[in-house]
């Protein structure tokens, strides 16, 4: 028995299962899976690939021969991975392969809050869910058996509140299969080029499923429990808050808990429904199961009333909660909704908590490129909404936040430099892109390749902090590093963008504002692409090495309380004080980065070797 985080659970069980190869692109809320694998067994393939498009790809590749392999994304993830998967449905595997998807109702940390559960009923692929930890840990295990035993992929999709609760889970031994690779030549099964072929490779796709759904009415982690004459159909997360609720409200329930979203196993859902006078189906994400079990109940000409989300008992937004599934079953049973009144102590502790925005950590080197590229447009006369500054996933995304709100754009990986090529086009202007290093090297190349095929004005901006730092600092191809140790070749960013064409490059330190500045400037009146490879450490590694530098000190008699710097910048480690009308650096989170040394407007923020001249 071990404490362990749902996506440790994971990780246990795929090395339980044999897993020789485990890659993704690190995502909240899949990050952990990849990292728990490399610590606890670092023979295991376990390297982060640059998309999950190449992490499916490569991983594919290794079932092909027979051996086990793990892919880990975040829900948006599977779209960047969907070409490939479609494909793989129709070809199948040798060794089982695992797509462990990750998505995020809330949405506590990305775009949107898709279901990715219609990628299985997409590429007509099984999906898995677990309700937790435990669960997690053990059904990856059985996803591995079915997908040898089936020859296809399986989706094992989870949600936040699985990835990272923690529980007490029964663990095993981890497995070493012993298999040796064989990769043997089958052109129907695996070239798509041949239109027969795919035709064949679609029924045998078709059937399998089939198959699979009549083990699914079976399988043990589906289960009926209680007795009652209204019926709870519940999947994945929300079955916990069932059982907490159940208990509370005075009337008996017959469950059906799934954990097979797709195919839905029918025969089991028909049983059930044949057994209750109404049911409800409980679901995280979108009415994906209350609209598959709506269906076959129509189809069996069932007369049974369903509810779900369809019919507003639960949202179709948000995550679900223990007060929500109540509602939705007091509802079902006539009476009154019941309003959830917090405590007056925590109403009284969040109104007087100060409201804390998310910031750019003290330091961050995306504070210096932003100011810097805001204060070459005012230098260069050009307003500051005139000329559209677009963002890109990251660290970086917090300059959206006052007081530098520099970016005007932010959803997918890349799209930075793509939206600015289109409308430097139709605008007729140089238009900016602002995109991290892990990020281009994600999705960002192929819109630069654009961008120099077609001469778009574009500057893009690469700003290099040596990290996928919103994730929790993984390393990617510009940095050469690796989740295991092992040895892998850095790829030069300025030398990949020169080969590409660009004419115009330019690497600069951000904590230097005016040579970041003057580049910035420079780049505006280059005709076609630019780019500015905005390169400095993320501050937290080198936080932890203890290598930050010394903090500035305010001149007292020179300060005039204008809060310039912090205006300018944001920073945390600036602060107004009221009794005095100064501004105080505070030493114990202030890295030395010197920006508000270079903004200060009276020369009122010094380092010590300044003042000892």
């Amino acid at each position: 028995m071990k404490l362990l985080m749902g996506n440790e659970a994971i990780a246990y069980g795929a090395l339980e299962s044999g897993v020789v190869f485990a890659t993704g692109y690190p995502g909240t809320p899949s990050t952990e899976v990849v990292e728990t694998i490399a610590r606890l067994k670092p023979e295991v393939f376990a390297e982060w690939a640059p998309n999950e498009k190449v992490a499916l790809e490569e991983a594919a590749g290794v079932a092909y021969t027979g051996l086990r392999a793990l892919v880990t994304m975040k829900c948006v993830g599977l779209n960047v991975a969907a070409d490939p998967l479609m494909s793989l449905a129709y070809s199948g595997v040798e060794g089982g392969l695992v797509i462990l998807v990750a998505d995020d109702p809330g949405p506590h940390t990305s775009q949107t809050e898709q279901d990715d559960r219609y990628y299985g009923k997409l590429s007509l692929l099984p999906v898995l869910e677990p309700s937790d930890p435990q669960e997690a840990h053990d059904i990856i295990i059985y996803a591995y058996d079915l997908s040898e035993r089936y020859r296809v992929p399986v989706i094992l999709r989870t949600t936040t509140r699985v990835n990272h609760t923690t529980a007490n889970v029964e663990v095993g031994e981890f497995v070493d299969l012993k298999r040796k690779p064989v990769f043997k030549k089958d052109i129907e099964r695996y070239v798509r080029a041949s239109m027969e072929g795919n035709r064949k490779r679609h029924g045998w796709l078709n059937e399998t499923l089939r198959r699979i759904e009549e083990e699914f009415n079976s399988m043990p982690f589906n289960r009926i429990e209680g007795r009652g004459r209204l019926g709870i159909i519940v999947e994945g997360a929300p079955y916990g808050y069932v059982k907490e609720v159940l208990g509370e409200l005075g009337e008996d329930f017959r469950v059906l808990k799934l954990s097979t979203p797709h195919p839905l196993p029918r025969e089991l859902v028909l049983g059930f429904l044949r057994e209750v006078e109404a049911a409800i189906v409980i679901e995280e994400g979108a009415p994906f199961v209350e609209e598959e079990v709506k269906v076959a109940a129509y189809e069996a000409r069932l007369g049974v009333p369903i509810y779900g989300k369809r019919t507003g008992h639960l949202p179709l937004e948000g995550e679900l909660t223990p007060s929500l599934v109540r509602n939705a079953l007091l509802k079902l049973i006539g009476k009154e909704a019941e309003s959830y009144e917090k405590p007056e102590a925590v109403r009284l502790a969040e109104s007087l908590a100060p409201k804390r925005p998310p910031v750019m950590c003290p330091g961050c080197p995306h504070r210096g490129s932003y100011r810097a590229v805001l204060d070459a447009l005012r230098e260069l006369r050009l307003g500051r909404y005139s000329v559209p500054v677009h963002g890109d996933i990251g660290c970086y995304a917090l300059s959206l936040l006052p007081p530098l709100e520099a970016i005007w754009t932010e959803y997918v990986m890349g799209a930075s430099i793509s939206l600015a090529g289109g409308q430097s086009v139709v605008m007729n202007r140089k238009i900016i892109a602002t995109i991290g290093d892990s990020t281009f090297f994600h999705n960002g190349i192929q819109p630069l390749i654009d961008a120099v095929y077609k001469n778009l004005n574009v500057l893009v901006m690469i700003l290099d902090n040596r990290t996928t730092a919103m994730t929790g600092h993984q390393p990617h191809p510009g940095t050469g590093g690796s989740e295991t140790g092992r040895r892998f070749n850095e790829i030069d960013i300025e030398a990949l963008v020169k080969a590409l064409g660009v004419k115009y490059v330019r690497t600069v330190d951000p904590y230097d504002l005016k040579a970041t500045r003057e580049a910035i400037k420079e780049a505006m009146k280059v005709e076609g692409p630019a780019v500015i490879i905005a390169r400095r450490e993320c501050v937290i590694p080198v936080i932890r090495r203890g290598e930050v530098g010394e903090p500035p000190v305010v001149v007292e008699d020179r300060c005039t309380g204008c809060k310039a710097c912090i205006l300018l910048t944001g920073c945390p480690a600036l602060v107004y004080d009221a009794g005095t009308g100064k501004v105080r650096i505070d030493p114990l989170i202030c890295t030395g980065c010197g920006l508000c040394n270079q903004l200060c407007p009276f020369d009122a923020i010094k380092f010590r070797d300044e003042l000892e001249g």
